[in-house]
């Protein structure tokens, strides 16, 4: 939990920092229909959200689609981009969220990727603010996609418009598939579910006609691929859907 976002709305510093709220008399489990509380969130949300429309501007003018990438830690996000790169079919380059370490960031340049890495601390989540930070440290002229790796968490991250013209989202095998059911506002906001380590489906118990089932019903029409970095012919697969929505994004 950060203190920055709504999972913590209730801490002295947000209410202080983002609304010019005093510090006096606030409790310490507001409800969330309490309208102090309610006034906090969407001062935030629509400060983030005019931040958000300006970065997606950024990229219009450099002709580069803008992906956010989502999921809890370690469904394979770094892994699918590592395996993009070696593939080299599309230019791309990487902004990582993680809350300490740049390891991911490390891994893709050792790809070639150009990445920057954002270490939040505490937040978790990245905002619009972060992502128009990285983009003066990033050169697009010569790519065509933008990853944004966001932080490993299936919560607060889709409540923040990072400026992406498209929101993917991760969930792997080992996970289990009862994780679209009980994170719902996550996959509500997916353009496409990616299934991943399809691999390893032989050794867990996940039903992928059911996580499929659920995924359309609470995001109808949504895209879903199954993928596993073992897998060529997966990784093809998600790039044409990439190509799919360049020429028409």
């Amino acid at each position: 939990m950060c203190k920055d976002c709504g999972c913590s709305i209730n801490t002295p510093q947000t209410l202080n920092e983002s609304a010019g709220t005093p510090r006096e008399g606030i409790g310490t489990n507001p409800q969330l229909n309490d309208a102090k509380t309610i006034e906090v969130i969407t001062k935030i949300l629509d400060k983030n959200d005019h931040e958000a429309a300006h970065n997606r501007a950024h990229f219009d003018r450099a002709k580069v689609l803008a992906i956010n990438l989502m999921s809890s830690p370690g469904s394979g996000k770094t892994s699918i981009l590592e395996k993009l790169a070696e593939r080299g079919e599309i230019s791309f380059c990487v902004i990582e969220g993680d809350l300490e370490t740049n390891r991911d960031a490390e891994r893709l340049r050792d790809k070639g990727v150009e990445a920057y890495q954002i270490t939040t601390g505490s937040a978790c989540h990245l905002d619009a603010f972060m992502v128009h930070d990285a983009l003066h440290h990033l050169n697009l002229k010569d790519k065509e996609l933008c990853f944004i790796e966001n932080v490993g968490n299936l919560v607060c991250p889709a409540s923040y418009d990072v400026g992406a013209h498209l929101n993917v989202v991760l969930v792997s095998v080992p996970e289990g598939d009862d994780k679209i059911e009980k994170y719902p506002v996550m996959f509500r906001q997916a353009d496409l579910v990616l299934i991943t380590k399809t691999d390893l489906l032989p050794y867990f118990d996940f039903d992928i006609e059911k996580a499929k089932a659920t995924a359309k019903r609470l995001k109808p029409g949504v895209d879903i691929l199954e993928i596993s970095t073992k897998d060529e012919a997966s990784i093809e697969r998600l790039e044409k859907w990439i190509r799919y929505k360049m020429e028409f994004a």
